[in-house]
C-alpha cells in the first residue's frame, strides 16, 4: 500500500469575510501576498517532509478560491519534481474538461516525468461545476471533452516517428510532436476519479487507477463495479493497485490531541461547499434528469449538497456535525496511532481492499507544527504497520 500526503494550499485567513461563496467571487484583495508567499513556501517543506519520511505526494488544483492556491499542478509538480528525492508524485488532478490546451498539458507532463526520473502519476478530472464560469468552458458534454482529451495526451506521449494530426470534435491540431517525451514508458500511470457507478466503466475499460474522494462506504459499489468490468475485458481480477481512496487524517499522541486537530482539519469540509447557488449547477453540467430529481426532492441548492450517512445510518451535515460522525463515515480517520491504523485497516477490509491510500494530513487552520508531527508520528507508527499488514496479505481483494 503507498500512502500519500495531500494539501489544497489553502489561505483560511479570507475565510471569514464572506459568508455567501469562497469561489469565483471572493476579491483578492482579501489576499495579503505576504501571507500567501509564506503559506505556499510552507507547503512545500510539508511536502518535502512527507518524502524525507517515506510518503508518496498528492497535489490537485481549483481557480478564483482562497479553499486552493494551487492553480496549476504542473507548478507544483515541477518545483517538487527537483526538490524531492524518492516519493511518487500524483496529480489528482489536472482538470482536462476545464482546459483547451490537453497537447501543453502532454509536454509538461512529461518534463516533470523527466525532471523526477520518472515519479509522476497523471490524474485526469471532470472540472468542478464552479469553475465553468471562471474557466470560460462549456458545461455540456464535460466527460466527452474529458475523454477526447485524454486520448491525444496519450497518442502524443506514445507517438516517436514525427508529427500526426489531430481532428476531433473539440480539439485540433495541425502537428503533434512532444519534445521531450515522458521518462516513463509507453506514459507515465493514469488516474481518473469518479464518484458516479456510471462512470467507473471508462475507467476500467482503460486499465486505469480508480481514485474517489471522502465517498465513504459509496466506495465499495464503485470499486465493486470497477472490479466486475475489469473482468469481463481482462478476464483476469484487478490488482489493489487499481484503487484510491482519500481521507482526511488527524493523528495525535492521545486522543484529545488528535481530536483538537481534527476540528481544524474539518475547516476543509466546513468551506469547500460554501458556494454561491448560481455556480453550483451550471447548465448542462449534469444530466437534466439527475437535475429534476433533485428538485423534485428539493436538493438542489448548496445547503443539500453537504449531507453524509454514517456507518450507523446517520444523517450529518459536514458544517456542524461532529469529528466522530466524520470518523464514521469513513471520511477522516483520527485519533492515535493505534486508533487510526484500526480505522484505515477497517475500511480497507470492508472495500475489498485498495493501493493507493491519499491523506489530507493538512487544511483548515491546522499549524506548522501539528502538520508535521502528525507526519512524523504516522510514518512512525501508522505507515510500517499498514505496509506490514498489506504485505502479510491481510488485505485481500474481494
Amino acid at each position: 500500500m503507498r500512502v500519500y500526503h495531500f494539501t489544497e494550499q489553502p489561505y483560511p485567513d479570507a475565510w471569514l469575510p464572506d459568508p455567501t461563496s469562497l469561489r469565483v467571487t471572493l476579491p483578492n484583495e482579501l489576499c495579503d501576498p505576504v501571507i500567501a508567499s509564506g503559506l505556499l513556501n510552507r507547503y512545500l517543506d510539508e511536502w518535502c517532509l512527507a518524502d524525507e519520511l517515506g510518503l508518496d505526494i498528492m497535489v490537485n488544483e481549483h481557480h478564483s478560491t482562497t479553499t486552493c492556491m494551487t492553480s496549476s499542478c504542473h507548478l507544483t509538480l515541477a518545483i517538487l519534481a527537483r526538490d524531492t528525492k524518492r516519493a511518487r508524485l500524483l496529480a489528482l488532478g489536472i482538470p482536462l474538461a476545464n482546459r483547451p490546451d490537453p497537447l501543453r498539458v502532454a509536454e509538461e507532463m512529461s518534463v516533470i516525468d523527466l525532471i523526477s526520473k520518472g515519479r509522476l502519476e497523471m490524474g485526469f478530472v471532470k472540472g468542478v461545476p464552479s469553475e465553468i464560469m471562471s474557466a470560460n468552458s462549456i458545461p455540456v458534454r464535460m466527460m466527452d471533452r474529458l475523454w477526447e482529451a485524454h486520448d491525444l495526451i496519450i497518442k502524443a506521449m506514445t507517438t516517436h516517428d514525427g508529427p500526426f494530426n489531430w481532428e476531433g470534435e473539440y480539439f485540433q491540431y495541425r502537428a503533434v510532436n512532444i519534445w521531450p517525451r515522458p521518462f516513463q514508458q509507453p506514459h507515465p500511470p493514469v488516474w481518473i476519479t469518479s464518484l458516479s457507478p456510471g462512470g467507473v466503466r471508462a475507467v476500467a475499460e482503460r486499465g486505469h487507477v480508480l481514485a474517489t474522494f471522502l465517498s465513504g462506504m459509496l466506495a465499495k459499489t464503485l470499486f465493486d463495479g470497477y472490479r466486475k468490468v475489469w473482468s469481463e475485458r481482462h478476464e483476469t481480477p484487478a490488482g489493489l493497485d487499481r484503487f484510491g481512496y482519500l481521507a482526511l487524517c488527524a493523528i495525535g499522541n492521545s486522543q484529545s490531541e488528535a481530536h483538537e486537530r481534527a476540528s481544524k482539519l474539518a475547516g476543509y469540509l466546513r468551506t469547500y461547499q460554501q458556494i454561491a447557488d448560481p455556480f453550483i449547477y451550471a447548465p448542462g453540467y449534469m444530466p437534466p434528469e439527475i437535475i429534476a430529481k433533485k428538485l423534485m426532492a428539493g436538493t438542489a441548492s448548496v445547503s443539500n449538497l453537504i449531507s453524509i450517512k454514517t456507518r450507523s445510518g446517520k444523517s450529518a451535515d459536514v458544517r456542524t456535525c461532529s469529528v466522530e460522525d466524520l470518523i464514521d463515515a469513513d471520511m477522516l480517520y483520527a485519533g492515535t496511532p493505534d486508533q487510526v491504523f484500526k480505522q484505515i485497516t477497517r475500511f480497507c477490509e470492508d472495500v475489498g481492499g485498495i493501493g493507493h491510500l491519499l491523506l489530507m494530513m493538512q487544511g483548515g487552520h491546522l499549524s506548522h507544527a501539528e502538520v508535521t508531527d502528525s507526519l512524523k508520528l504516522f510514518a512512525a507508527e501508522v505507515l510500517p504497520r499498514l505496509q506490514a499488514w498489506a504485505m502479510h496479505g491481510q488485505q485481500r481483494p474481494h
